[in-house]
């Protein structure tokens, strides 16, 4: 197959297409306003009520970073096509991180836009969930899509049963590094990112994640090689205080 044959890069490029479309001509409010000292001068400002001009890297993380925009939500539109473009490209990571990422999703109440607004960024996460499970090439990581998700739409549900459906020794492979990377938070009770948005229950989220790694996990983790320890640090999520620290498969974690 030719790479650019791949099904989910394709399905993931037309949302990107479809979010340039959609957002097209957006600007940040007219009487939009940010602290010159803090995030950047009157012309850069000025750049955000101006549609369509692409933002240079560090004035794009400033602007997704930034928590106190008068009307964030416009100006989440006015950057979406681009700053989806860049998560895509794994560059937001390298900027300033993924988890403040999704809390800028978050912060823009995005579900509650016009429905093509909201059907052009739901569109665009499952693509780039999807792509991130299933493309031999994807640049960043299946568990940094992931949380991106999350902390976006404020559940975990959608990309869990995204995830169930997408079988397969890649989507298998996928959670076994997702699990190496979260098995440390979750046995100290503890969902593996960071829960910004004050609206987003953390333990209905940890405790969803949980009960899916046990109900899922233990046959998709053998499937994939994941190693024997791996594979009894998920069991061990299914054991609760002194039953968990004093299995003998306990790994000696110390919070």
């Amino acid at each position: 197959m030719h790479p650019a044959d791949h099904p989910a890069r394709r399905r993931l490029s037309a949302a990107l297409d479809n979010l340039a479309g959609t957002f097209r001509g957006v600007t940040a409010h007219p009487d939009e306003y940010n602290c010159d000292c803090h995030w950047g001068s009157s012309e850069e400002l000025s750049l955000l009520k101006t549609p369509d001009v692409e933002l240079e890297p560090d004035l794009l993380r400033r602007t997704w970073q930034a928590v106190d925009w008068t009307d964030h939500a416009a100006v989440l539109r006015r950057i979406l096509p681009q700053f989806a473009t860049v998560l895509v490209a794994g560059r937001a990571e390298a900027l300033s991180g993924l988890d403040e990422a999704g809390y800028c999703f978050a912060r823009g109440r995005w579900q509650e836009w016009s429905d093509d607004q909201a059907d052009a960024v739901r569109d665009f996460l499952h693509a780039w969930w999807v792509q991130s499970l299933t493309d031999p090439d994807a640049i960043v990581p299946a568990h940094e899509v992931f949380l991106v998700c999350a902390e976006a739409s404020g559940t975990v549900g959608p990309w869990l049963a995204e995830w169930e459906r997408r079988t397969g020794h890649l989507s298998d492979r996928r959670l076994a590094e997702a699990a190496a990377e979260w098995e440390y938070e979750l046995l100290g009770d503890s969902l593996p990112w960071g829960v910004c948005w004050y609206e987003h229950d953390e333990e209905e989220m940890r405790a969803e994640l949980v009960r899916w790694l046990l109900e899922h996990a233990t046959v998709r983790l053998r499937e994939s090689g994941a190693s024997v320890d791996l594979r009894h640090r998920i069991r061990l999520l299914g054991l609760t205080e002194e039953d968990r620290w004093t299995d003998p498969h306990w790994p000696g974690h110390r919070y």
